[in-house]
This record gives C-alpha cells, structure tokens and sequence, in this order.
C-alpha cells in the first residue's frame, strides 16, 4: 500500500513524469471522453467521480486521468499497489475511508493495474463501493470483463481509453521541447522527420514516445553554443528493436490468434505468416500455436483435404522436437498450408448441431445397438435384430441407429470443396442405398 503523494517527484524524474499534463487542458487524446461536455470530462470538471475503471493499452492516460481527479477533488486520495497490498492493509484503509465518511470526508481509492488483483483481494473493496466509503479508480491493461469480478464491475462505469494517433504523439513530443518542465531550458536540434520516426515506432504510447526522446537527446552532440544536436544515426541506434504489445495470458493474446485463424480462414497467406510471426516474435509458446492449427485443419478444412489434419500434428511433433527458433519455418509450412488449402467447416457444423440435439434429446440407446455381453443383457433384448454390416455385400445394412425421436435428421451436409466433394458423393450414394433397400424390405413384408 502506497499513501504517499502522487505529485512528489525531483527534477531527476524521467521525461514523461516531468511532463505529465497536469490539468485536462493539457491532455492529449481520448477526445471520446474528455472533449467538449463529454462524459468524462464533467465528472471531473464537476468533482462528480463515482466508481470507475480505466481500460486501455500502456501510455495512452488512465495513471494521469487519476492524477488530474486527485486535483479536481477535495477528498482523500489514497493509491494501491497490487503488489505489495495484502488483505489486512486492504482493509486497514478500508475501515479508515469508513471513518471518514462519517466525517463528511470522500475517499478515492486509486488502484493501477487493478487486474493484478486476486479475487480476495477485489472482494475486500465490494462492500465499501457498495455502501459508497470509498470511489474506487482501477486502471488496467487488461479487459475488465477477463480480470475483474461480475460483483466489483458491475459497480463501476468502464472508460475505454484509444491508443494515441502518431498526431497525438508528436503534440507531446514537441511540447517536451519547448516545455521547462521538459528541455525547453535548452536548445535541442532534431529533423521533423526524426520525431516522426519516435512517434511511429511508440505506436500509441507516450511514455513509451517520451522515454525514446529523453535518451536521444541525452545521447545528443553538443555543440559549441550549448545546442544539442540530434542525429538521425543516433535516433536509429536508439530504435533498435521493436517491443511488442503483447500479454500471452492477457486480451491480446486471443486478438493475435484469432487474426492468425481469422486470416487462415480467408485463404490470405500473407496476413497468416504476418500474424504467426507477431506471436512469435513476442513470446508466444510456439506448441501454443501448434495446436490452435491441428484445431484449423478439422474446424475450416476437416474433409476438404484429409491431409490437412496430418501436416497440422506432423508441425505440432516438429515443434516439440526442436523448439523456438528452429520450429518457425514449420509452424509458417503449416499457416501457409491451412491458407491455400479448400475450406469446409461442415463437420464443425455437423457437431455443433448434433450437441444441440444431444442436449434436448438425450434419448436412450435403442436396444438393437446397444452391448449384449450378458445372458441377462441377451434377455433384455440387447442386441437384438442388430445387423452386422460386413455380412452384407456392400457392406451396408438398412439398420436405423437413430433414436426414435432423430430419425431422418440429417447433421453433416459436406460442400464440393476439395475433396469433401468425394464424400458428398458417397454420402448420396449411401443415402439413395438404404431408402431403395428400406423400401424393398418394405414390400417384401
């Protein structure tokens, strides 16, 4: 737990803490929320703040939002951390927001990376959101429907802050320039171009934007008029590897899959190799990846291309064998395969429906199917009529193995693609088979 100011800070602070903004006029980005009359914005012009979390990447606002609340109000500001805040100190502060509102006194309880919490520990706030001791104001990286419980967000309003526009970015930059608070006191030399290099490379961070200008320029020529001069081989030593955006247990390891899957499903192999390699450039576990492929081949290929499933497992074994970074060129074999490869998901649809069906109808096993290795079983009549269809010469019977109440429902409707195309056929075959032998035995009667 952390109570001390949020404002503290040395002339020793990094670039962005210096230039925080410290007022919504010095804000930049997130005009869905803080423009003219805008929600947001009110709530805090007018000391309003009720209960809320703060939803968006790294560096885009949710810490300063809180910052300038902290400004704007006239009640006790109190920060948590998520790593050094037990349950007893939870409480602790809990009990004293309660003394306090007897008192007439608001507290505003700041948590960053409130997804951090364990549900104990988000449990310990409820009753105090609930019965109004305390504003609560999380912020996280994280999508609050994932990490926060139903209980604690259904009490709080969610604010969902943009990544920032290069635009955005280079406001900020160029505000750092000619700010005291920043190297306005100096006279630092750098092409436009260079700075639009930093706020691309940022993508949407500030901190991240400001972090990059403060080494640059401390990295800068001084030249003999005290001017710092920033050149672009310096700008580039500094950018040398991009850091990716990326939380393997966290909301955009599902959006990277899902555009690698997404991508695959639309036969674009560019997209596919593109996507397989952010995962894998961030981290990602590449058996991981492996196995979401082995589901591809079944859900948007399955009998279009019965070789599908098998390159899928074979990568899956290449992956396990060898590892990171050799298993790449397996794992690109593979998104590149399930890309150009015919496309039917009608077994997908066939279980799908069939699960349906298995849930509203769990009708029981009609006996003349059902294991008879019993004499009493045999009695029961287990068994009973069943036709084995190797004794036939087309090694078809006309047995029904439906439930009664199924007879005639129909599940896998195969597609002309690939070779699904030589499955519809004997699927016909076999249909057309059993109602002309079914009708024969009928008349026979």
């Amino acid at each position: 737990m952390e109570q001390t100011s949020l404002f503290s800070g040395t002339n020793s602070e990094p670039l962005a803490s210096r230039m925080r903004p410290r007022n919504l006029d010095e804000f930049v980005g997130q005009t869905h929320l803080l423009g003219e009359n805008k929600l947001l914005r009110k709530m805090i012009e007018t000391d309003r703040v009720s209960s809320m979390i703060f939803w968006g990447p790294p560096g885009v606002g949710k810490t300063t939002l809180a910052r300038i609340i902290a400004l704007k109000t006239e009640s006790k500001f109190i920060t948590f951390s998520a790593v050094t805040s037990g349950i007893k100190e939870i409480k602790e502060v809990m009990e004293d927001a309660d003394k306090n509102r007897s008192q007439g006194i608001q507290t505003i309880l700041f948590v960053d990376e409130i997804h951090r919490f364990n549900k104990a520990q988000q449990d310990a706030f409820l009753p105090f959101v609930e019965k109004g001791a305390i504003v609560l104001i999380g912020a996280t990286t994280e999508n609050p429907s994932f990490e926060i419980n139903n209980a604690l967000l259904s009490r709080c309003r969610v604010f969902v802050l943009k990544e920032l526009t290069n635009e955005d970015i280079l406001t900020l930059l160029k505000r750092a320039l000619h700010d005291p608070r920043g190297f306005g006191l100096s006279k630092v030399i750098i092409d436009d171009d260079d700075l639009q290099g930093i706020a691309s490379f940022a993508a949407g961070d500030a901190r991240s934007a400001l972090t990059i200008l403060d080494m640059v320029v401390l990295n800068g020529d001084v030249l003999e008029d005290g001017s710092i001069k920033v050149t672009k081989d310096i700008v580039e030593g500094v950018l040398t590897k991009k850091t990716f955006l990326y939380d393997k247990n966290g909301e955009e390891h599902y959006n990277l899959i899902s555009a690698l899957h997404k991508s695959m499903r639309n036969s674009d192999t560019n997209a596919s190799v593109y996507w397989l390699s952010r995962m894998l450039e961030a981290g990602e576990d590449p058996l991981y990846i492996a196995r979401r492929i082995v589901r591809f081949a079944s859900e948007d290929i399955g009998l279009a291309d019965t070789n599908a499933l098998n390159v899928a497992v074979n990568v899956y074994q290449a992956c396990h064998f060898i590892g990171m970074p050799e298993c790449s060129v397996h794992l690109t074999e593979a998104v590149i395969y399930m890309s150009l490869a015919p496309k039917s998901n009608a077994c997908d649809v066939a279980y799908m429906m069939a699960s349906s069906d298995a849930k509203k109808f769990p009708e029981p096993v009609p006996l003349i199917i059902r294991n008879a290795p019993t004499k009493l079983m045999k009695e029961l009549d287990y068994g009973k009529g069943y036709k084995y269809a190797h004794d036939y010469e087309d090694k078809l019977s006309t047995m029904e193995c439906m439930p009664d109440s199924l007879v005639g429902k129909e599940y896998y409707f195969p597609t002309t693609m690939g070779k699904e195309e030589k499955f519809k056929e004997r699927l016909e075959y076999i249909k057309k088979w059993k109602i002309n032998h079914r009708k024969k035995e009928k008349n026979e009667k």
